[in-house]
């Protein structure tokens, strides 16, 4: 039975004019569309993070400590990239339409946002649709769908970088780069005294990653390497190549 509902025009009052009954609710497991998904989504009420996984709903838990701090330090990073390269933009948890069945939040994302290399755009709601260049995903409940779904959907959707940053029991992250079609490992390199990696779509976007999983946080060194790839050659010719493009 439908439950009869009071809507409130934007100026706090009464709308007559609105529908009389109340949306359907966004169920975790619902099996819908892209437009009728954001629909829902829209109509919830409070701070929800939800995400359509191949026509499938599926909500999240409430963020811990651990995976706010986390996904905050890897937005920092990602955005001091993004904020010394132009024509290159990055996100904490917004959404992006991958394609019919799939609209994802994912934690960060790392894009070209103009020029001949883009391969997203604004849509009319002002959602991202396309493909971002680079991907991540803080992974604690959300694990076997990051790894597995997710990673698929991405692959398919030529998603050139994926980076998995599991939280869970023993940290690891995974940093998948595209090659020949298929995800495969990025290997680190040795930068000093630490491991390092260098991903390959955004040049000069070096991390250490062994730091981060150490749980140092804020820790300098973390910023170091990052601050040695903005002064490399090769982030200054991919800057050149943006600026050209």
């Amino acid at each position: 039975m439908s439950t009869a509902t009071v809507h409130k025009s934007r100026n706090g009052k009464p709308n007559s004019h609105a529908h009389s009954f109340s949306s359907p609710l966004l169920l975790n497991g619902d099996h819908l569309s892209v437009p009728e998904f954001e629909r829902r989504y829209e109509a919830l009420s409070g701070d929800n993070k939800a995400e359509l996984i191949e026509g499938i709903v599926f909500m999240s838990p409430p963020i811990s400590s651990d995976h706010g701090k986390s996904n905050g330090l890897l937005g920092l990073l990602l955005g001091q990239y993004a904020t010394a390269t132009p024509k290159v933009a990055f996100a904490v948890n917004a959404s992006v339409r991958l394609d019919g069945k799939n609209e994802y939040q994912p934690d960060v994302m790392l894009w070209i946002e103009s020029g001949s290399m883009s391969r997203t755009r604004v849509g009319a709601t002002g959602l991202l649709e396309g493909r971002p260049e680079l991907v991540a995903e803080i992974s604690l409940s959300s694990r076997s769908f990051d790894l597995n779904e997710k990673k698929a959907v991405y692959l398919r959707n030529q998603i050139q970088e994926y980076i998995v940053w599991e939280m869970a029991d023993e940290p690891k992250f995974h940093w998948y780069t595209l090659e020949n079609g298929e995800y495969v490992s990025l290997p680190m390199r040795h930068n000093a005294d630490v491991l390092v990696a260098y991903s390959r779509v955004f040049p000069g976007l070096w991390i250490d990653w062994l730091s981060l999983l150490a749980g140092k946080g804020f820790d300098k060194g973390i910023f170091r390497n990052l601050h040695k790839g903005l002064k490399s050659a090769e982030h200054k010719a991919f800057v050149k190549k943006l600026a050209k493009s």
